[in-house]
């Protein structure tokens, strides 16, 4: 409907969502590879939810950290799916104010959830290799519980006004968003009103959050390189940095597609429509993708469990 993409003072329009532009012949086609993403995201972070809840040997604080990361990006596929799955099948074409700002709201969400948890795991291999003798005392079920309270409350609490502003903006642009999802920084672009809180506000979770995580993160790898180089022996040594491979390589999956959708709105405004749907769209499913299979592949207890859970349904 022309309506729907309309310059409008209405603050309770529809928005047109973004797909692949130009490509509208071979959506059919490219709702296989992306149906097939979404289905290795469910399978795969449930796998190991399943893992980790049936096999009590993992009932461990690293474990329960990991299903903390799965059970966020299981969350993350299932907040995008039906807008992104239902251009490419031609469900959906547009997306009310309500129901975007409520994406925007989980999508955000989950990335400074998924932030706080990798913060977490980063802290939960300090204290495993720089102080060992001390981890069940000070990681003990009460306090996971709490750091998990916590993470949920600092990743969802903090965001609430500046979406809640979303729904009382006036938005006289064209009501076309740049990605097949809903994010604030894209709201903002076609609102007319005062968004100044918003764009300080949301700098500022940013600084805040995902920046100094990612600080806090680095930092913690440089205490535990200083003590795992004290260690004598170099067997030792390669030992203690193989239990932090999968937490460092889950890192770098989250914040580089973050970096580069940043870079991509800042400076990729002469990139065309395609480069920056398929950015955001890495953005939001590579992390979800990757981190079941990172973990299934290089932490031995959930390789094992994973092996014998395809070979019971195998026989």
């Amino acid at each position: 409907m022309i309506t729907s993409v309309s310059p409008s003072t209405s603050t309770n329009s529809s928005f047109l969502l973004t797909g692949f532009s130009g490509m509208e012949q071979q959506y059919p086609w490219l709702s296989i590879p992306f149906s097939s993403i979404y289905a290795m995201v469910l399978l795969g972070n449930c796998m190991v939810l399943h893992v980790i809840w049936t096999e009590p040997s993992l009932h461990q604080p690293m474990f329960y950290f990991l299903s903390m990361l799965a059970l966020t990006d299981l969350c993350m596929g299932l907040s995008t799916v039906y807008t992104v799955l239902g251009i490419l099948w031609g469900i959906i074409r547009e997306i009310s104010l309500d129901s975007c700002i409520a994406q925007s709201y989980f999508i955000h969400g989950l990335s400074f959830m998924e932030s706080s948890v990798l913060l977490t795991m980063a802290f939960d291999r300090y204290i495993a290799i720089c102080n060992p003798l001390r981890y069940s005392s000070i990681l003990t079920n009460s306090r996971i519980i709490k750091i998990g309270l916590t993470i949920i409350g600092r990743s969802f609490f903090f965001i609430t006004p500046p979406i809640i502003c979303l729904k009382f903006f006036n938005y006289c642009h064209f009501h076309i968003l740049s990605h097949s999802f809903c994010l604030h920084q894209d709201l903002l672009r076609l609102a007319c009103s005062d968004i100044r809180f918003n764009s300080y506000y949301a700098l500022m979770l940013v600084i805040c959050i995902l920046l100094l995580d990612a600080i806090l993160i680095l930092f913690s790898y440089i205490l535990i390189l200083k003590s795992v180089l004290a260690v004598a022996s170099q067997e030792e040594r390669h030992k203690l940095f193989q239990t932090c491979i999968s937490h460092i390589c889950a890192v770098l999956v989250f914040y580089i597609p973050i970096i580069s959708l940043t870079m991509v709105h800042r400076f990729g405004k002469h990139l065309s429509p395609v480069a920056h749907v398929l950015i955001g769209n890495i953005y939001i499913l590579f992390p979800p993708l990757m981190n079941p299979i990172i973990y299934s592949v290089k932490t031995q207890q959930i390789h094992t469990r994973m092996l014998r859970l395809f070979s019971l349904k195998r026989y």
